[in-house]
């Protein structure tokens, strides 16, 4: 591969600590030629994205992150090259970011109750620029001396089991990617390596995943092992899913890698954007 892609990245219209027009020239100071701006359950950042991005001669993909519950679990959907004016994923992610809030005051009534106080309005300070998220929380959890890193946030506080854990009902599989789809985008399953569902669950997701139109899984993305790109890998050959790479950066000192030092595909892998124009463009320039 002749040029830099990335399609998992966030900016501060989410849980990222730059602004879109930021992520931008980070991207392009890091050498990214194709750019997906995936902000959690919100796009409201991709026309600023996209004027940048033409600036640095950047390809810019459009897209946005999912929440999805599914078997009582929360995994991450995304959706490239969507129309973020599609009535029906326009709707369904105004619902889900009222849900962030419901879902905010749980978490911090449950740290309240081991006397961890403050934590709502402090988590709010983090969000000013859209969207309420556990990163919010975890960012106050650090910057008051509770927790030394955001592992130890996650781990001790904000997981299912812990204090500032509170259940929620996000969109369905099916609705999420509806919407995608819909919209003309691709729907892509996020760092499944994350979910921990297990090798049936994991079989049984894809399937339905596949099922109801989804067409993409994230093999290489920043918190990914080398022996998982191996695994999706398989898995991505096993249902016939085309493969995508993105960091999933959200800024220094919380991504697990920086922008532009993704290794490729495996080989035995097809790409997600093997058939978008933007890219047939920059591989012809190559040539």
């Amino acid at each position: 591969m002749s040029f830099t892609i990335d399609l998992h990245s966030h900016s501060n219209i989410s849980d990222g600590l730059l602004t879109p027009a930021e992520l931008v020239e980070h991207a392009a100071m890091h050498k990214v030629d194709v750019l997906a701006l995936t902000d959690h359950d919100d796009t409201s950042g991709l026309p600023i994205a996209e004027i940048e991005a033409k600036r640095w001669n950047m390809q810019l993909i459009k897209g946005v992150e999912i929440s999805v519950t599914w078997k009582k679990r929360t995994l991450h959907i995304i959706g490239l090259k969507i129309d973020p004016e599609y009535p029906p994923l326009k709707n369904g992610l105004a619902i889900i970011r009222k849900g962030r809030h419901v879902r905010a005051a749980g978490m911090a009534a449950g740290l309240d109750k081991i006397g961890i106080t403050g934590s709502l309005a402090g988590a709010y300070e983090y969000a000013k620029e859209g969207i309420i998220s556990r990163t919010h929380f975890a960012r106050f959890l650090m910057d008051s001396g509770i927790a030394k890193d955001n592992k130890a946030v996650f781990k001790n506080y904000l997981v299912k089991g812990k204090p500032g854990y509170f259940e929620h009902e996000w969109a369905s599989l099916e609705e999420a990617v509806s919407w995608i789809v819909g919209s003309g985008g691709v729907a892509v399953i996020a760092h499944p390596g994350r979910y921990d569902l297990g090798r049936t669950n994991m079989l049984l997701l894809l399937e339905e995943f596949r099922a109801l139109g989804g067409t993409g899984i994230e093999v290489v993305t920043g918190s990914h092992t080398v022996d998982q790109y191996v695994e999706f890998a398989k898995y991505a050959q096993l249902f016939s899913l085309k493969a995508s790479l993105g960091s999933d950066y959200h800024g220094k000192g919380i991504s697990f890698m920086e922008m532009g030092r993704l290794p490729s595909l495996p080989s035995t892998c097809t790409p997600v954007w093997q058939d978008w124009p933007e890219v047939h463009a920059l591989q012809a320039k190559s040539i």
